[in-house]
């Protein structure tokens, strides 16, 4: 019996590979590798979302420090 994964993975391999050749610009001699310059606006995006996480972090933290300041009540035996 095959392995689904081992098929699943190969063939989206193989139509990454196909979308990848066939795509519309992309000349023959050029290196993948090379994406170009990066943009002010994607800088500013990853600044934004990096600030985001930063805050909520922060938050969270926060709440965890007031959670384990608060004294434990130890349970009363009857």
């Amino acid at each position: 019996m095959h392995d689904p994964m081992l098929m699943f993975t190969s063939v989206i391999a193989t139509i990454t590979h196909v979308m990848r050749e066939a795509s519309p610009g992309r000349a023959a001699d050029s290196d993948t590798t090379d994406r170009g310059a990066v943009s002010i606006e994607q800088v500013l995006w990853y600044a934004a979302a990096a600030v985001s996480v930063a805050v909520v972090a922060a938050i969270i933290w926060s709440q965890i420090r007031d959670t384990a300041s608060t004294p434990v009540q130890s349970p009363s035996a009857p």
